[in-house]
C-alpha cells in the first residue's frame, strides 16, 4: 500500500482550497484507515470556508465520505477490510455528558465533525471513528450514495421532527430536497418545492422527482401545509414558512447555519405553530435510513468532480448550479 496520500486542504477561512502530500496516517484502536471513493459537496463545507462554522484550521473538508476500508485499529470491530463504508458529519462524541447519557449525542458538548474539526473526505485517504460509519445499501453507486450520508441524513431527521403531516413544504430544493422529495412521496406525503424566484428550470427538476406543486420561496402553495422544511441558509425563509402553515403545524430549519431571523408578528405563530432546529445526527438516524433505503427506491442525482477542482465544486454549489449534489471522486482526472 502507498505511503503518501493526497488532499484539498483548507488553510484558513475564506482561502481556496490547495492540494497537499502528507504521510499516510495510522488509524488508532477505534478508528479505520479508508481510501476515498466519492465525497460529496454540502453547503456545509461553504459555511466551513467562509468561517461561519467554526473549525479546526488547517482542515481537509468532506464529510458525506464513502470508500473502502484499508487498515484496521486494534479494537475496530465489525468491519473488515475492503469493505465498503460510509462516513457522515458526526465524528465521535464523547459519550459522558448529559446529552450522550440522554440518548441524544447529536447534542453532545464534546463532539468532533468530519471535515471540520478533524479531517474530512477531500482526500484520497482518510482516518475515521470506526464507531460512528456506516455500512452503505448496495442499490447505490459510491457517487451516489455519497449525498445520503449528510443530505440524506439531516433531510431524514428533519423529516421526523416535522411529525406526521401529509402535506410538506421544502424550502431550498438541493441536495437534501431531491432525497428527502422522493422519500417523503414514498410515505405517501404530498410534497410542495420552493425554489429561487424565477428558478423554472429548479421547479420543473422538483416535480420530476413527485412534488405535487413548485414554485418560487415568495409564492403561497395552493393550501396550507401541515409543516415546512427550511434547507436554504435564509433566515427571512422562517416567518415566510410560519405563514404558510396552518394551526398547529411545524417549521423546520434543518441547516447548521443561517441568516438571523427578522421579526415577525406574533400572530403568524400563535395557533400553536412551532419553529425548531436540527443539530447534527445520531448513529439511530443513520440505521433507521438506511434500513428504510432498502424498503424505498429512490434515486440521487450527481454532479461528480475531480479532487482537484473541489475549488470548483464548491464555487458551483454557491452559486445554485448544481442539479441534485455534487460529488468529488478522487479518482477521476482532471
Amino acid at each position: 500500500m502507498m505511503d503518501r496520500m493526497h488532499a484539498m486542504q483548507l488553510d484558513a477561512p475564506g482561502a481556496p482550497l490547495r492540494m497537499v502530500s502528507r504521510a499516510l496516517p495510522v488509524p488508532d484502536r477505534h478508528e479505520v484507515l479508508i481510501e476515498v471513493a466519492a465525497c460529496g459537496v454540502c453547503r456545509t463545507d461553504l459555511h466551513v470556508v467562509d468561517g461561519e462554522v467554526a473549525a479546526d484550521f488547517p482542515v481537509v473538508p468532506g464529510h458525506e465520505i464513502v470508500g473502502r476500508v484499508r487498515a484496521l485499529g486494534a479494537d475496530v470491530a465489525g468491519f473488515v477490510p475492503g469493505q465498503r463504508v460510509g462516513v457522515p458529519w458526526l465524528g465521535s462524541t464523547c459519550g459522558i455528558c448529559f446529552h450522550c447519557r440522554d440518548g441524544h449525542e447529536n447534542l453532545c458538548d464534546r463532539p468532533t465533525f468530519m471535515g471540520c474539526t478533524r479531517d474530512g473526505g477531500y482526500a484520497s485517504h482518510v482516518v475515521a471513528d470506526a464507531r460512528y460509519c456506516f455500512t452503505l445499501p448496495d442499490a447505490f453507486g459510491d457517487a451516489e450514495a455519497a449525498p445520503l450520508l449528510c443530505a440524506g441524513l439531516i433531510g431524514w431527521r428533519a423529516l421526523r421532527l416535522a411529525g406526521e403531516g401529509r402535506r410538506i413544504g421544502l424550502f431550498g430544493f438541493g441536495a437534501a430536497a431531491h432525497i428527502l422529495a422522493q422519500v417523503a412521496t414514498a410515505q405517501g406525503r404530498a410534497v410542495h418545492a420552493f425554489t429561487q424566484p424565477g428558478d423554472v428550470d429548479g421547479q420543473a427538476f422538483a416535480r420530476t422527482l413527485g412534488c405535487v406543486w413548485a414554485g418560487g420561496s415568495d409564492a403561497a402553495p395552493p393550501v396550507p401545509l401541515d409543516a415546512a422544511l427550511i434547507f436554504a441558509p435564509v433566515g427571512a425563509l422562517v416567518p415566510a414558512a410560519l405563514r404558510i402553515v396552518r394551526k398547529g403545524g411545524r417549521v423546520v430549519c434543518a441547516g447548521i447555519h443561517m441568516s438571523d431571523i427578522p421579526g415577525f408578528p406574533y400572530a403568524d405563530l400563535w395557533g400553536e405553530r412551532q419553529i425548531l432546529s436540527v443539530a447534527n445526527l445520531t448513529r439511530e438516524d443513520g440505521i433507521s435510513f438506511f434500513a428504510m433505503l432498502e424498503r424505498v427506491k429512490i434515486r440521487t442525482v450527481v454532479e461528480t468532480f475531480a479532487l482537484g477542482d473541489a475549488n470548483e465544486a464548491l464555487a458551483r454549489l454557491r452559486r445554485g448550479k448544481v442539479r441534485g449534489a455534487a460529488v468529488i471522486c478522487p479518482g477521476h482526472r482532471n
